[in-house]
């Protein structure tokens, strides 16, 4: 198995389907914190900070890794929280690409 953070995300092609429960359900296992919907076509974490600077210095650093990796997940972010969702959707669902920009935001932090 390789760690999903010394990946890159990779284009998908026209027709991928999207990853099975399963799949996605393994791939979780290796992204500590993240939480897959109950449809199985999103993964979303809720990340805390002490205060507004922490917070917006990792939704940069958040930014430079989802433009590094082309890959960009939905964001909402308050005074001392960020909520990160990742789905892909050309493949309206989940892909490996969601889970490679879970880890790289987990190694943001050291995680």
């Amino acid at each position: 198995m390789t760690d999903l953070k010394s990946k890159s995300c990779k284009p998908c092609v026209p027709g991928t389907p999207p990853l099975s429960r399963d799949r996605a359900a393994d791939l979780l296992q290796q992204t500590a914190g993240w939480s897959l919907n109950d449809a199985a076509s999103e993964i979303n974490r809720l990340f805390k900070f002490k205060n507004y600077y922490e917070t917006m210095a990792f939704v940069n650093a958040l930014a430079w890794v989802a433009h590094r990796e082309d890959h960009h997940p939905d964001i909402e972010v308050g005074y001392n929280r960020c909520r990160v969702r990742f789905s892909t959707h050309s493949v309206k669902g989940l892909s490996e690409n969601d889970f490679i920009g879970a880890a790289k935001l987990n190694a943001l932090l050291g995680e």
